[in-house]
């Protein structure tokens, strides 16, 4: 087992601290790698611990304000990188991390650092992990993480009406606001706040009892009782303490910039009603429905929502998958770096490599994906009307064809119902691709008539106007890209997936990017149910060979016997759901006015067990 060094600070009443302590505790479970702990205050500390476990990787759970020794100012503008030259892979976990901190980080390994401050959060490391579950993944130094919602024995609530909340004073967390809400909505309530000194911050707690303070002074109704502690308390007395209130609060001032808040997560861990502010910090529970914000519900109508608008959010936040998280990331670190790619650099190449590396400026070259702050720009809250009719196959219109100008014209009622759905992710679309999203989102919506309550899955969702047009439509689709969370073969082995478990499983022009395209077809017949469908579509130019023109970002176009045989070789299981027409002649499909090919369609069924 590949050693890893889990590096943190040794000051205990700190939000970074406790958030490291929790998840070493949980990667100690790995049996695929072997985790030893370091609590370091100095570079002279954190080299002794090198020399002493000499680890294949070092994990740093890093604040510059917790960890001020390992990037020190030289000069206005000018840092030091006091840990370039440890010869470790080093991985820097980011808690203050944001969409422009992720993807401006980089990895140059060099001695000084050039800039703002800001750029000692992602200019350190060899690569970075982000506990953010609404990241997108633009750049491939940065993975993420989900949360870690600890795990608790639920209790009966208190009987008398209680508001929670706890945390260090730090500006704008937002206790007194607390105080005024649960009297603008109540008469008769008990209001309980833990608010700590800090370390870093307030280490006697004087501003803890300042706020405290605030808080007595702004009780007017003599049946709201105040109940303020400041014991920094342990784990389990913090779920104790969140498991004895009605509800748990958390009113904290947007002000930007800002990682996720670690409260939320303790909170979700006692399945009491949330309610939040519509805050950055909060951003992996917004998606909650009904709302938990105060600015959409009151406390009354959060309250009496319950649990359920986070039930399915909270789901998959628990060790077993931060472990497997951990793994599969370091798996991909060590993988990567074991097999460097080597090529032929021109002096001017090398020049410009030099100034970027001097000078630590971004070098965007792996970015492959269009700028964007969201999985999707179009509102999928409501339902639109699922009055869609499926076009009228003919005898030569089977399920197994080549997507040309005469499928755009069957499938063009489709492409105006995925322009009614999602509009704003149709508009970025090149429209002569989107016959495969109109066929994809035509065949699943067929399809899934055949099936009581079908579990699809769609694989590639990033700004796929199929999935987008169906969850519009009310329809219940899982979701996985490697944008957005994981690839097909690591959501294959995640720790919650159910094998043979889907009734489709649909991917729109995502197999010739895959490199390895046997197991990707393996995965998905893995997954299929008996007589689940899989919706596949792909680059096609029949008589293709490696090293003919292809675009860039593919791996591959693929050939008529590629889909008769090959593909169909790696899934043995499955069987053509009818007679194919994949003869083209004359491919009409022209990409960047320098390839010409066409789209295919491959629809398998699953044999019956």
């Amino acid at each position: 087992m590949k050693t890893v060094l889990f590096v943190t600070h040794k000051s205990k009443q700190c939000g970074v601290y406790e958030f490291g302590k929790q998840v070493f505790e949980v990667v100690l479970r790995s049996t695929k790698y072997r985790f030893v702990k370091a609590e370091c205050d100095s570079l002279a500390e954190l080299l002794q611990a090198v020399e002493k476990n000499r680890p294949e990787v070092i994990i740093y759970n890093y604040h510059p304000a917790v960890m001020p020794w390992l990037c020190t100012r030289i000069a206005k503008g000018v840092y030091r990188n006091n840990i370039a030259g440890v010869k470790a892979l080093q991985i820097g976990v980011i808690h203050e991390v944001t969409q422009e901190v992720a993807d401006t980080a980089t990895a140059y390994r060099t001695r000084y650092i050039l800039g703002r401050s800001h750029k000692k959060l992602n200019s350190l490391f060899d690569s970075y992990i982000a506990p953010d579950p609404t990241l997108l993944l633009k750049n491939p130094l940065v993975f993420k993480t989900g949360r870690l919602v600890p795990a608790y024995t639920p209790s009966p609530p208190p009987p008398v009406f209680t508001v929670g909340s706890f945390g260090f004073a730090t500006p704008k967390k937002g206790f007194e606001r607390i105080v005024e809400k649960v009297q603008e909505e109540f008469d008769e309530a008990i209001i309980r706040l833990n608010m700590s000194s800090a370390d870093f911050g307030d280490k006697q707690g004087i501003r803890a009892r300042a706020v405290a303070e605030q808080c007595r002074q702004r009780i007017h109704k003599k049946d709201i009782r105040l109940e303020v502690s400041h014991t920094f308390l342990s784990d389990p007395q913090l779920l104790d303490f969140l498991a004895g209130n009605s509800m748990n609060v958390f009113l904290y001032e947007d002000t930007g910039g800002r990682g996720i808040s670690s409260a939320v997560d303790n909170a979700l861990a006692v399945k009491r009603p949330i309610a939040v502010t519509h805050c950055s910090m909060f951003r992996h529970v917004l998606s909650a429905r009904p709302s938990i914000c105060i600015e959409d519900s009151s406390l009354k109508t959060i309250f009496n929502n319950g649990f359920v608008p986070l039930e399915k959010i909270a789901k998959y936040w628990d060790k077993a998958h931060l472990v497997w998280d951990y793994e599969r990331i370091l798996d991909r670190v060590l993988g990567s770096s074991a097999h460097p790619v080597k090529k032929e650099v021109r002096a001017i190449q090398k020049l410009k490599h030099m100034y970027h590396k001097v000078f630590t400026i971004p070098d965007h070259s792996f970015t492959w994906l269009r700028n964007t702050t969201a999985a999707t720009e179009d509102d999928l809250s409501v339902p639109a009307a699922a009055d869609y009719i499926p076009v009228t196959l003919g005898e030569n219109n089977g399920l197994n064809r080549i997507l040309d100008n005469e499928a755009r014209t069957l499938y063009e009622p489709a492409v105006q119902k995925l322009f009614e759905c999602v509009p704003l992710t149709m508009a970025k679309k090149i429209a002569r691709a989107n016959v495969q999203q109109a066929f994809v989102f035509d065949t699943v919506y067929r399809l899934r008539k055949e099936f009581k309550n079908p579990r699809v899955l769609c694989v590639g969702s990033y700004e796929d106007t199929a999935s987008l047009a169906l969850q519009k439509m009310g329809y219940e689709v899982e979701d996985i890209d490697p944008m957005v969370n994981f690839s097909l073969q690591e959501f294959y082995t995640r720790p919650s997936t159910i094998k043979n478990s889907y009734s489709i499983i649909f991917s729109t022009s995502v197999i010739e990017h895959d490199p390895d395209d046997a197991s990707f077809m393996k995965c998905i017949s893995g997954l299929l149910a008996p007589s689940g469908y899989a919706v596949i579509t792909c680059d096609y130019k029949d008589g293709w060979k490696p090293g003919d023109p292809k675009p860039s970002v593919d791996a591959r176009l693929y050939t008529k016997a590629d889909l008769e045989k090959r593909l169909l070789s790696y899934i043995p299981d499955c069987t053509l759901t009818d007679v194919p027409h994949w003869d083209c002649s004359d491919p009409d499909f022209l990409y960047q006015e320098k390839y010409r090919y066409t789209f295919a369609s491959f629809v398998v069924q699953k044999k019956k067990q």
